[in-house]
C-alpha cells in the first residue's frame, strides 16, 4: 500500500507565509504555483539512482523519490497538476544550476557535505553511499595500497577526485589521476585498460558492472574510501519549500516506501536491460530511514 504525506491547505498557506518579507530568500513554491511546473535536475548515468532511458526520459531511485515529493507538493499547493521539466546536470554544474534557480530540485547523486551546505540545502538522506574502487578481477589488485605507479580514474567534480588525492597524501604512493568527464567515460577507461581502477560511488560502479558485456571481469574493492549521504539538493534560503520536501521525504522513510523503492531499484531487474544491481541496503542506509536527517557527511565520519 502506497503511503504519501498529505498536507492540508492551511499548512501549505502557513509555510508560504513563512517566506514572508525576506526578499533575499527564494520562493520556489510561489514559482511552482504560478507556472504550474517544476524543474528536476537529473543525471544520465548515475547508476540506479538517476539515469536516462532515451531523449527526455529519466528514471531511477532518486528520480522516483522526487516524483513522490512533487505529488505531495501538488496536494499541498492545491493545484491540479505540476508539469515536470527535466534538466540534465553534471558534477561540474549541478550546484550552480540549483543556486541560480534553473533547477528547483536536484535528484541525482549529490553528496551532502559541510562545504556544499554553505551554498545549497539538502533534504533528509534516503541513501548512504560508500565510495569504492572498481578493478578488473584478473588484475590481482585487492587494496588501494597496490595502486602505487598505476592509474585510477575519477569523474571530474565528484568527491572521488579529492579521495584519490587523499590516498596519495596518506601514503598510497604515486597514483596517476585520470579525470573522466562522466561516469560512463570513467568505466570505459577501466574497460579499455587505460586505467587500473575507477573510483566512484559504490552503487554507480555496481550498476555499470551489471550492465557491462562481461560483469564477471570486474570486482569492487572491499575498502570504502568515504561514507557519504546522498540527498536531494535544493536552493538555500527557501525554508517553506525545504519544509514541504523534507516532510515528504520523511514520510517515505517512515512509511516503509523508501525501503520498497530501494528494493525495486537495487535488488530487482531494472531497465533498459533488466539487469540487477544486486546491492542490498547498508546498515547506514537503513539507519537513515529509521532516523531521517539532513546532517552532512562529516557527521557520518565522526560516528
Amino acid at each position: 500500500m502506497k503511503t504519501h504525506l498529505l498536507i492540508t491547505g492551511a499548512t501549505a498557506a502557513a509555510l508560504l507565509l513563512s517566506v514572508g518579507n525576506a526578499c533575499a530568500q527564494t520562493d520556489t513554491l510561489k514559482k511552482i504555483r504560478e507556472s504550474g511546473a517544476i524543474t528536476m535536475g537529473v543525471r544520465d548515468a548515475s547508476g540506479a539512482m538517476s539515469f536516462t532511458l532515451g531523449p527526455g526520459s529519466y528514471t531511477g531511485f532518486h528520480v522516483e523519490v522526487c516524483e513522490r515529493v512533487i505529488a505531495d507538493l501538488r496536494k499541498a499547493l492545491q493545484i491540479e497538476k505540476i508539469s515536470v521539466k527535466y534538466q540534465l546536470v553534471t558534477p561540474q554544474n549541478r550546484i550552480a544550476l540549483v543556486q541560480n534557480g534553473t533547477v528547483d530540485i536536484e535528484c541525482g547523486t549529490t553528496t551532502n557535505n559541510a562545504a556544499r551546505q554553505k551554498d545549497v540545502a539538502f533534504a533528509p538522506t534516503l541513501y548512504v553511499e560508500g565510495v569504492r574502487i572498481a578493478v578488473k578481477a584478473a588484475s590481482g589488485i585487492v587494496s588501494a595500497a597496490q595502486f602505487s605507479g598505476k592509474a585510477v580514474a575519477a569523474t571530474t567534480g565528484t568527491t572521488s577526485v579529492q579521495l584519490l588525492r587523499k590516498l596519495k597524501r596518506e601514503g598510497a604512493g604515486e597514483i596517476a589521476e585520470v579525470l573522466a568527464k562522466d561516469n560512463s567515460e570513467g568505466f570505459l577507461l577501466l574497460e579499455s585498460g587505460r586505467v587500473d581502477g575507477f573510483a566512484a560511488d559504490g552503487q554507480i560502479l555496481a550498476t555499470l558492472i551489471s550492465k557491462s558485456r562481461e560483469p564477471a571481469q570486474y570486482r569492487l574493492l572491499d575498502q570504502v574510501l568515504s561514507v557519504e549521504p546522498i540527498a536531494i539538493m535544493l536552493a538555500k534560503g527557501d525554508p517553506a519549500f525545504k519544509k514541504l520536501v523534507d516532510q515528504s521525504v520523511v514520510s517515505l522513510a517512515r512509511s516503509g516506501e523508501a525501503a520498497r523503492l530501494y528494493d525495486k531499484w537495487f535488488m530487482q531487474p531494472i531497465p533498459p536491460h533488466n539487469s540487477k544491481v544486486g546491492l542490498p541496503a547498508s546498515a547506514l542506509t537503513k539507519a537513515a530511514w529509521a532516523s531521517p536527517s539532513d546532517k552532512p557527511m562529516e557527521e557520518y565520519e565522526a560516528r
